[in-house]
Formats: structure tokens, sequence, C-alpha cells
């Protein structure tokens, strides 16, 4: 199976609507969307002293190259207002590439498929939902088995009025 993933996250402002906005910049910028997942409500992970996120899957169409792609994302968390401060703050916005096809990719300032993936359930648990079956190119599990070995025990609740 092939596709292009990508996470949104926000925990600062009205995040529902800075999840759409960013949809809505993306498909400006020429990525198509493929398909979503619901919109999921999270405890923050790694630095909890902070607000919930809401997160969303993206499945996208893209004929940007992976590096291209993500200097788009960047330049659409900057045009959204996300300034980074501390790893795993706050933020208006976050925009990570989780998978670009079966393409394994070690460089600077880009890992593909991210290495949080298969530690984390709110990344996991909408992947689960529109792509359960799609393998990870180094683990070589697709996203339901990854879940199952996820050792976060994060509360991942669908958020209904999205």
């Amino acid at each position: 199976m092939e596709g292009v993933f990508l996470l949104l996250g926000s925990n600062l402002g009205n995040r529902e609507e800075i999840l759409n906005q960013a949809i809505a910049a993306l498909e400006k910028k020429g990525v198509t969307l493929v398909s979503k997942s619901s919109v999921y409500e999270t405890a923050a992970w790694g630095k909890t002293d902070q607000q919930a996120f809401l997160n969303q899957v993206l499945q996208v169409k893209t004929e940007y190259s992976p590096k291209k792609l993500l200097g788009v994302i960047q330049q659409i968390e900057l045009e959204l207002g996300r300034v980074r401060k501390v790893k795993w703050g706050e933020r208006l916005i976050d925009i990570d590439i989780l998978y670009y096809h079966d393409q394994v990719i070690n460089q600077a300032g880009l890992a593909v498929p991210h290495p949080g993936i298969p530690e984390r359930r709110f990344t996991l648990i909408p992947l689960v939902e529109i792509c359960p079956d799609f393998i990870h190119p180094v683990f070589q599990l697709d996203q339901k088995q990854l879940l199952e070995k996820c050792k976060d025990h994060l509360n991942v609740s669908v958020v209904e009025d999205c």
C-alpha cells in the first residue's frame, strides 16, 4: 500500500479550527487530501504540564519530494503562528511526516518513517483508523500490530463534535 501520511497536532487556541486551517493550507499548496482520521484528544506526551492536544492523521497525495514537503509543512506552521520554544512544548500547530510511501529516510532534520510512531498511541490510533494494514517499512509490522505492541498508556479519545 502506498501513501503519504501526516500527523496534525494542536494544543493552543481554537485547536479544531487550527487543524482545519492546516488542512486548507496544505491543499492550497498543492497537497491533495485523500482521507483523514477522526480528531482525537490526548493528554500532552513528553512534556505533560500543558493543555491536551487534538491530533489527526491525514493521508495525502503530493508531487513534492520528502525534503520539499518538509519545507512546505514548516512554512505552513510559520504562517499559522507556530513558534518553536521547547521540545514537546505547547504549540498552535505541529505537522509531522509520518510515512512517505515505503521510503526510509535519515537525513539532518528529516527522519521518515517518523521515529516516534511505535511509541505514541495518539499517532497509532488514528493511523489504525485510516490505514490499519499499512506496513511500517523498518519494522515490517502493520499499524494494528504496532498499536498492540505500544507501551504508551495515555488515553486517546475521539472528539465527537469534529
